[in-house]
């Protein structure tokens, strides 16, 4: 995230801490499709706890006696939670194994189905999030309005700190890797640098929007997205309809996701963009270069279905929020959160 990421709601009510145990931080991946009971593919739906989605797809290759690459997912999870998604495995021909040797303290086959096609990454339409906060010093008070701000008014959609790798090291790996400085790197981290350098600029522009308090107004030259999904409009002018549906939060404001390609925006909204990126021109070419293309991203996050229940020392909370959005994005308008 940006060195200095401003709040939009005055600031966090206090301390908490996170991830106290698996159970404390869930998540179950909402897919945007559902399997439909014959295919080439298995459809596994997978509780783990306290493992990385990677590791678990390494397991049920190694189980089906299949390449890794005949495994898919939608989306990584996090390591240290509870959490329940889908995975597919091709058995082109093949019964289904005997899944049962990999249920164990740490993963449980929850169902199986088949499916035509494999599950590609981004299939999802989001994640629900059950969360249980530990707190510690907190202005109770200010908690609770913090909480209705959110619920109505949403949160600026930074991407979350795991974006930008240990010590924030991933954007400074990709300017030396487009400078020239170091090899190219493998497929993986390749992957992994370019996303932290478009996560950079699009965190540098909507701190800026933060700041001057236009994150969830609409202003001249904007390209507007709804919450889920990836298409984009743009409005000739910003009429009285487009600034009631982004006040309800039926769409939002958007930002760069850099790569090749022109961009959609004009006027105001143009000129702080091309800004941002005349100073970090490294990184823009080097996303250009590597073939990029360019994307938007909503500048808001609706933490939909948000309820919460509080007590003197515990605040658990249960959202949806739509693919690409983070639990943590959300956390830190209300409180200063470790691990």
């Amino acid at each position: 995230m940006p060195e200095y990421s401003p709040y939009a709601h005055g600031g966090p009510a206090g301390h908490g801490v996170i991830r106290t145990a698996p159970e404390a931080f869930q998540v179950e991946e909402v897919l945007g499709f559902t399997p439909e009971g014959q295919g080439e593919h298995v459809f596994l739906w997978v509780e783990k706890r306290g493992e990385n989605t990677e590791w678990v797809a390494k397991q049920l290759a190694r189980l089906a006696g299949v390449p890794p690459r005949a495994v898919g997912y939608a989306g990584l999870k996090d390591r240290h939670a509870l959490t329940r998604q889908w995975f597919s495995v091709h058995l082109p021909g093949r019964a289904d194994p005997d899944w049962t040797p990999l249920n164990s303290d740490s993963i449980r086959i929850l169902q199986t189905q088949r499916h035509r096609k494999k599950l590609p990454k981004g299939a999802l339409t989001g994640n629900r999030f059950r969360l249980s906060v530990s707190l510690g010093e907190v202005q109770q008070d200010q908690l609770e309005s913090r909480l209705q701000q959110v619920a109505a008014q949403g949160v600026p959609n930074y991407f979350g700190e795991q974006r930008f790798g240990r010590e924030a090291d991933n954007v400074e790996q990709a300017r030396r890797w487009f400078a020239g400085l170091d090899d190219k790197p493998d497929r993986y981290l390749s992957g992994i640098y370019l996303s932290a350098a478009r996560a950079f600029l699009f965190n540098e522009i909507l701190a800026e929007r933060v700041m001057t308090g236009s994150w969830n107004q609409a202003l001249t030259g904007d390209v507007f997205m709804f919450g889920r999904g990836h298409s984009f409009f743009t409005a000739p002018e910003i009429t009285d309809e487009i600034r009631q549906r982004v006040a309800a939060g039926e769409i939002h404001p958007s930002g760069p996701l850099w790569g090749k390609g022109e961009t959609p925006v004009a006027g105001l909204v143009q000129a702080l963009e091309q800004r941002h990126a005349g100073g970090h021109a490294d990184l823009c070419g080097g996303l250009e270069q590597q073939g990029v293309e360019m994307s938007r991203r909503p500048l808001r996050l609706m933490a939909e279905q948000l309820v919460w229940q509080r007590s003197q020392d515990t605040l658990c909370l249960e959202f949806f929020l739509p693919a690409g959005g983070y639990a943590t994005t959300v956390l830190r308008e209300l409180l200063v959160t470790s691990s």
